[in-house]
Formats: C-alpha cells, structure tokens, sequence
C-alpha cells in the first residue's frame, strides 16, 4: 500500500478559515466597488482561498498579494 503524503492544501477549510477569507472578500469588494455576484468576486475568491491554502492567513498580507494578482499596485492599508 502506498503512502499518501497531505499537505495543508488537502484538508477543507473550516469555519474559522473560511471566515477569514470572506473578511478579506469583503473588505477587497467595497473598498473596489465589485458587485458580489460578478465574474471577477468570483475570481478573487478563488485567489484568496489559494493563498490561504498556501500558508497566507494574515488578512493584510492577502489583500496586498490579490492586489498584486490583479495587477494593482498596493496602497498601505
């Protein structure tokens, strides 16, 4: 039988991190005017659960990588 080595990417996310993130998808759509429903809320979702996925919780440091993913030029927060 083989062994199956899981990383932090494999496990579901739980309530506690799923909160984080949708703070982060918030702040990122009023502070930008993006409609909740849009293609693009959708494609920073997304973005936002893989970097959370990848070690990235704190929620400054996530909405200046999904800036930078964007192609916008951070401001300090």
């Amino acid at each position: 039988m083989s062994q199956k080595r899981y990383s932090r990417r494999d496990e579901p996310l739980h309530s506690k991190d799923l909160s984080v993130c949708h703070r982060v998808l918030d702040h990122i759509r009023n502070e930008q005017g993006i409609e909740a429903s849009s293609d693009e809320s959708e494609r920073i979702a997304s973005i936002i659960i893989e970097f959370y996925r990848q070690g990235i919780q704190d929620e400054k440091q996530l909405r200046a990588l999904i800036d930078v993913a964007r192609g916008l030029t951070h401001r300090p927060a």
